[in-house]
């Protein structure tokens, strides 16, 4: 089976993921009525699993909803030592080499990945281990907050795959990992 990291997310024009307090409010500017998913469910179809970093896994602990996924979710973490207990059994802590841990997680059966978190994306980044970019803006400058990218040793090329248009305003653009 094909082995695959993807990163699925909404940025801002400058580039941000998160406003300078943390917020997604932003992600709410552009109505969306009919709850069209934006490709998150042909995603979420074709994924084996999530890996997600700390700040992420506790973000989404603060929605206010039900826990929003049906597959399996490692979180990565320096600094987690057990999963709250409303998560156990929803989520498993990762440590370690991000190499190493894609490995055991391939050895297990979790081959196409769904990447997510601003920092874990750019550790990801740094170790050439993104094969696949989804990134949906919006037309919003936030002017600072969590940026999606971070300086990197080497450039790292990708492949315009596509580009869609949601709701008449967000631009979806779509990248595969030159290799």
């Amino acid at each position: 089976m094909e082995k695959r990291n993807t990163v699925f997310i909404a940025k801002s024009l400058d580039g941000f993921i998160a406003d300078r307090n943390g917020g997604l409010g932003w992600l709410e500017a552009v109505p969306n009525p009919e709850h069209k998913d934006m490709g998150y469910g042909q995603l979420m179809a074709n994924t084996d699993a999530i890996l997600m970093g700390r700040v992420t896994f506790e973000t989404v602990c603060n929605f206010d909803c039900d826990w929003p996924y049906t597959k399996p979710v490692f979180v990565l973490s320096k600094t987690l030592s057990e999963v709250p207990k409303a998560y156990i059994g929803k989520v498993e802590l990762v440590y370690g080499e991000l190499k190493d841990i894609i490995e055991s997680l391939n050895q297990k059966g979790f081959n196409r990945l769904y990447i997510d978190g601003g920092s874990t994306i750019q550790s990801f980044l740094k170790e050439d281990l993104i094969d696949e970019l989804i990134l949906t803006t919006f037309p919003i400058l936030l002017g600072g907050g969590a940026p999606l990218f971070s300086s990197l040793q080497k450039e790292l090329e990708f492949e315009h795959v596509s580009s869609k248009l949601h709701l008449n305003q967000l631009v979806q653009d779509h990248y595969k990992r030159k290799r």
